[in-house]
């Protein structure tokens, strides 16, 4: 080997080195790009014949059923609360008729029917939302502090709960105070209007926004709705309504009560102009 070979072979060397080569596996070079012979293998002795297997029978599964009704899907739990509500002569029917409802998967969640409290022979109706935990516990609709806050806001205009008549959209809590589904919304609606019929006031009074836009088919918030005019159809005839803030807005912003204020006004012009 001469000295260029040597510089070669020691640049190499440099090369595996810097490359992280640092042992050799074989003293002779091995020909990757040589064909690979196949091992020679000796056959296997011949196996003694086995007696056959004999297949047992699959044991059979019983047949499972699923326990409880299967739960309608929303169009036809919709149908049939059109039905059902419908059919109730009176609001103690219908009260019994709720009771009894399984189309609405929030009576399997909730304590107990929220349907509602005050006079049904009232000249105005209040309406919210849906009933939160006092509600629920009490079977009363505003019985907590929002309910005390409404109890002082008809007080100023010389109603209380025997000139009143007050229920929700949703007559039961939904878990965790959350807000009701559109499902839930449009199942329950037909039993609502048709206690809105039979309670038959003169004004209806919409607190807060959901209840305005499930009631009166308004698209704008509360804000906007607020203090203003509609024309309600209760199925008999057409009443006037209003929408005003939940008193449980109220309490988280009471700078808003003067506008509540204004509201509550316009009602009793209202009645004392009927």
């Amino acid at each position: 080997m001469n000295t260029s070979d040597r510089a070669a072979a020691r640049q190499l060397l440099d090369f595996y080195a810097a490359a992280g080569v640092d042992a050799a596996l074989d003293e002779v070079a091995l020909d990757r790009l040589a064909p690979v012979q196949a091992p020679v293998t000796e056959p296997a002795p011949p196996r003694p014949p086995s007696a056959p297997l004999r297949r047992e029978p699959a044991p059979q599964r019983p047949l499972v059923f699923a326990q409880g009704p299967t739960p309608a899907s929303p169009d036809i739990a919709v149908m049939a609360a059109r039905e059902t509500a419908r059919s109730a002569a009176s609001l103690e029917e219908l009260r019994d008729l709720l009771t009894r409802f399984e189309g609405c998967a929030l009576r399997t969640t909730a304590k107990q029917l929220v349907f509602a409290d005050g006079n049904p022979q009232a000249r105005v109706m209040f309406v919210g939302e849906a009933p939160g935990r006092d509600e629920d516990i009490a079977g009363l609709p505003f019985v907590g502090r929002s309910g005390k806050l409404l109890d002082l806001m008809i007080a100023a205009i010389g109603l209380d709960r025997a000139s009143a008549y007050i229920a929700n959209v949703i007559p039961w809590r939904p878990p965790g105070n959350r807000t009701p589904t559109p499902q839930e919304t449009q199942i329950c609606l037909p039993f609502t209007l048709r206690q809105i019929e039979l309670a038959n006031p003169d004004i209806l009074v919409c607190l807060g926004g959901p209840s305005s836009q499930t009631l009166l088919g308004v698209k704008e918030g509360i804000k906007r709705t607020r203090g203003r005019w509609f024309t309600f159809h209760t199925g008999t005839r057409d009443i006037r309504a209003i929408a005003t803030f939940h008193p449980a807005y109220l309490l988280r912003s009471p700078l808003e009560k003067r506008f509540a204020w204004r509201d509550l006004l316009a009602i009793r012009k209202a009645l004392d102009a009927g």
